[in-house]
């Protein structure tokens, strides 16, 4: 049956700016090729999705869905109930506005709407960021088209005869941040002249990156370095009180950061943790990085994310148990050599894969077309 226009999609998924952001850079993309598209996405109550699609101009709806604590706990035990409830949800949100394709990128906020659409018999997709796949995605991997991955030896989690090696995607505004570099000074309020640092610790924030941070922030000041912090929105209150009685002229203190790219292209070196989606976007960027994993996460993956980089002498590693002796030693050595940011920046840049949104669009214009 040949599909009419517009064409209808849903996208889930969400948790954290790792699986929310890939799906508003594809819902961007096919939006840019069909204007008229009618492009629902589906979150969980509560979570940061639910402000962060709106921002980005799109409608979602969020069912009443939680991930599974590691620790026990009584939350768990509502788990189950959520699942059912938000299965029934999900199916009924599907049948109401009948998607040409449904994409899933991850969380379990995708769960019960990728769930409903495998067994309903709609074109599914998911996208995995990481190089260690997510319950969610492996759920619902042996039903979906199509499984767009972003590292080699993803067939020890999916069908190997469904993977697309894409890379992850990014947004759109981060594929030309070399021309964005005085506005973005300005943007700021910084000058030229001098070197700026910016610190992200993900979307959610990094509690050992902002402590070392705080505990080196007159070391900092000395040098007239110009600093860019992202601290999370758990960790803003705490290190806007850390910081009183600072001189904050050059200190741009944010709980989370909308202009990102005008971040990186005023920053000289990056501090940031190693997920998937950060490391994306650092090699898109092409910014000298410094790496500090997160150690907690499953297998260990931000670890080995980190490890793809260095191991091309295309970071620089501080494990997070060191962070608080030599972080901001470690940064301000890399701000003032200019030959290894060059060295860094160039070998960054050269693992970048800055069609990935476009070749997963080209995936789903393939399912419904």
């Amino acid at each position: 049956m040949k599909e009419t226009k517009p064409y209808r999609l849903i996208i889930s998924g969400g948790g954290t700016g790792g699986h929310i952001f890939p799906a508003i850079a594809i819902a961007n993309e096919f939006r840019h090729r069909h204007p008229d598209a009618q492009i629902l996405f589906v979150g969980a109550q509560g979570k940061m999705e639910m402000v962060r699609v709106p921002e980005a101009g799109y409608k979602i709806i969020g069912l009443w869905i939680s991930g599974l604590q590691r620790k026990l706990t009584w939350k768990n035990l509502l788990f189950p109930f959520k699942l059912v409830f938000s299965y029934i949800r999900a199916a009924a949100i599907l049948q109401r506005f009948k998607p040409h394709a449904v994409i899933g990128t991850g969380g379990y906020a995708s769960g019960p709407i990728m769930m409903a659409a495998t067994r309903l018999g709609y074109n599914a997709v998911i996208q995995e960021q990481n190089s260690f796949a997510g319950l969610a995605n492996k759920q619902v991997a042996n039903r979906v088209k199509k499984v767009c991955v972003a590292y080699e030896g993803m067939e020890n989690y999916f069908p190997k005869d469904k993977i697309v090696l894409t890379g992850n995607p990014v947004r759109k505004d981060l594929l030309d941040i070399e021309s964005k570099r005085a506005k973005a000074l300005n943007h700021f309020g910084f000058d030229s002249n001098k070197k700026t640092l910016l610190i992200i610790g993900g979307s959610l924030g990094a509690r050992t990156i902002n402590k070392s941070i705080i505990k080196c922030i007159d070391k900092l000041q000395e040098t007239g370095v110009q600093i860019i912090w992202q601290t999370g929105k758990g960790y803003y209150a705490a290190s806007k009180e850390a910081l009183s009685g600072q001189d904050l002229r050059r200190i741009r203190l944010h709980d989370f950061l909308k202009e990102m790219d005008l971040a990186y292209a005023a920053a000289d070196v990056v501090i940031s943790r190693s997920g998937a989606l950060a490391v994306s976007e650092l090699c898109i960027a092409g910014k000298a990085t410094i790496l500090v994993p997160s150690p907690n996460v499953a297998e260990d993956h931000q670890t080995k994310n980190a490890m793809a980089l260095v191991n091309k002498e295309a970071a620089v590693l501080v494990k997070d148990g060191d962070a608080m002796k030599t972080l901001v030693d470690t940064a301000l050595t890399l701000l003032f050599d200019e030959v290894r940011c060059q060295r860094l920046q160039k070998n960054i840049k050269a693992l970048a894969k800055p069609s990935a949104t476009s070749d997963i669009v080209n995936q789903i214009e393939a399912l419904i077309k």
